[in-house]
């Protein structure tokens, strides 16, 4: 299913409208966007999968969370990096160190130790140190969300996800591109 799903994607997503800002680089965005969700998806639900295991101690709760935290720091991983390949076109830098960028690059080192610490637990007793850093990482999640509300960056204002609806062209390719996209990223 994944695969006819990228045959589906790839074709799309080259024959897309190109931003009238942007130009082709808002093709990344059919990448970076959906990983981004699925990162913080991930990392709400390592949380979860955390704070069950920390108080009613039950295994399926570590197993969920053991299978969450590779998935979400891949994700992470693949954000920070297309992120990148998007800003050198449209800023001139690979990196800045805007409040949406940083919160995202320590929700990914976040999700990289607690992984460590899981590769390296081999019980209960031993999966505790993760599972609390995984908890209080969920601190960050709202900080990632929101740094582009509180704080005045480079990184765009929320497109998809806010009070005032999508503010993106209501093209309906782009529109079904970025929902199929993230889709294919799920079914991953």
């Amino acid at each position: 299913m994944s695969f006819v799903s990228w045959i589906w994607l790839v074709p799309r997503s080259l024959v897309s409208p190109a931003d009238y800002q942007q130009g082709d680089a808002v093709r990344i965005m059919y990448v970076h966007v959906p990983s981004a969700w699925l990162a913080l998806s991930s990392y709400l639900l390592l949380g979860i999968c955390s704070f069950f295991f920390l108080i009613w101690r039950h295994p399926l709760a570590e197993i969920a969370a053991r299978s969450i935290a590779p998935i979400g720091t891949g994700f992470a991983a693949l954000t920070l990096i297309t992120g990148s390949f998007w800003g050198k076109p449209i800023w001139g830098v690979w990196w800045v160190w805007d409040g949406r960028l940083t919160s995202m690059l320590v929700l990914f080192f976040s999700l990289l130790v607690i992984f460590h610490f899981q590769m390296h637990s081999t019980g209960q007793r031993e999966a505790r140190p993760a599972a609390i850093l995984a908890l209080v990482g969920c601190i960050n999640l709202p900080i990632v969300k929101f740094s582009v509300d509180w704080w005045h960056t480079l990184h765009q204002p929320a497109s998809i996800m806010r009070s005032g609806g999508i503010s993106i062209d209501r093209d309906a390719l782009a529109i079904i591109n970025l929902i199929f996209s993230f889709q294919i990223f799920l079914l991953l």
